[in-house]
């Protein structure tokens, strides 16, 4: 398994959080997503072999959310 930290903007209320939650463990391989409202941040834990990075921001994207990369 792979931590990949994910900045996530748009987000304005706990409701957000729960559907940028929800859009990363929709995500096939993704076994746990920690979302953060204050610091607009998203840690998620996936197996790398079956998950790509760009899923993990198309779920978000999917949801109206922006979503990159945290090195």
């Amino acid at each position: 398994m792979t931590t990949v930290n994910l900045q996530v903007g748009g987000m304005s209320c706990e409701m957000c959080v729960g559907h940028v939650t929800r859009a990363l463990l929709g995500v096939e391989g993704v076994t746990s997503a920690k979302v953060d409202l204050a610091s607009g941040s998203a840690v998620v834990l996936a197996n790398l072999e079956t998950v790509k990075i760009d899923q993990l921001i198309e779920a978000v994207t999917e949801e109206g959310y922006d979503a990159k990369v945290v090195a």
